[in-house]
Formats: structure tokens, C-alpha cells, sequence
């Protein structure tokens, strides 16, 4: 009868402990959506444009075109941080001005060295994969103003007029 009621409790025990996995991971998934529209509200607070699916779907961060990022470089009146997470080795070919660049396998510890949580991050990389990736770590980080380039180096136009200007 001792070892029924302790067996009775095993699994009482091991049943609380999943609930209690359970909570945990539900507080979890609910503490990342109030980030989310916390992040959200910032950008709409600060009159910038967030694409429908970015609300719709849930998505933590921006996807901008190469054209879009590079009208927002351009204007002396937005503050923002450009973030190149491509390798070492493609940066030696191709380096935008003013950038901050910290390759993604680093920028899990590198990440303080861009100050502000708030600032625009315009994020970069060789074709615009490792750039999602840095945008989902910054995220996760409290960053709340992450913005991915799609396609990365490759479309970006700057790289355009910088090759007319050399050879002009």
C-alpha cells in the first residue's frame, strides 16, 4: 500500500513539473510579445514606417529594401547605426562608411558596444542572411529598432556610385 501511494506521488510530482515547464515557457513566448509591441510602438510613436507583415506576423524586426536603407543613409536627419555582420574576410573587399562592424560570430559578445537600445540598427552582411540572424540576436537582446537589409552587400547601392565616382 506505502509503495502505491508513493508511486501515486512520483507522478503527481512529475505531472507539477511539467505544468510548472509549461508556465514557465508560456511566460516566456508572453514576455517576448509585450517586447514585441513594445517595440512596436516605438517605431510608430517615432513616425516610422513598419510593413504590415511585420505587424501581422509577428516579426520582431524589419526587412528594408537595399533602395529604402540606403534613402534612410543618405538623410543627414535620421539618427541611425549601420551594422556590418559580414565576415572579415568579405569586409577587406567592401566597407560602408561610417559603419559599425562586428561579425556576427562576435556580436553575441559585442553587442554592448552599440549603445543605444533605441537607435535605428540598419543591419548588413555579404548577401543579407547572417544580417537576419544579427537581428534576431539583437532582438532577443532588448534592441528594439532592428532593421535587416535584404540582400545584403550585393544590392546595396552605395557600392554603385562608389565604383562610378573611381572610375570618373
Amino acid at each position: 500500500m506505502q509503495i502505491r501511494i508513493f508511486e501515486m506521488l512520483n507522478l503527481i510530482n512529475s505531472k507539477l513539473s511539467n505544468l510548472e515547464r509549461n508556465v514557465s515557457k508560456l511566460d516566456e513566448k508572453l514576455e517576448f510579445s509585450i517586447q514585441l509591441m513594445r517595440n512596436q510602438l516605438i517605431r510608430v510613436k517615432h513616425g516610422e514606417d513598419i510593413d504590415d507583415s511585420t505587424i501581422l506576423m509577428g516579426r520582431p524586426y524589419n526587412d528594408l529594401s537595399p533602395i529604402k536603407a540606403f534613402e534612410i543613409y543618405q538623410n543627414q536627419d535620421i539618427d541611425f547605426v549601420v551594422l556590418d555582420v559580414s565576415s572579415k574576410e568579405f569586409k577587406s573587399k567592401t566597407h560602408i562608411a561610417e559603419s559599425v562592424s562586428i561579425p556576427l560570430d562576435e556580436l553575441d559578445k559585442r553587442c554592448h558596444e552599440i549603445m543605444n537600445k533605441t537607435t535605428p540598427i540598419l543591419i548588413i552582411s555579404e548577401d543579407g542572411l547572417k544580417s537576419i540572424q544579427a537581428c534576431e540576436l539583437l532582438v532577443k537582446k532588448g534592441y528594439f529598432n532592428v532593421n535587416n537589409i535584404s540582400g545584403g552587400h550585393e544590392f546595396w547601392p552605395g557600392n554603385k556610385e562608389e565604383s562610378l565616382s573611381q572610375s570618373a
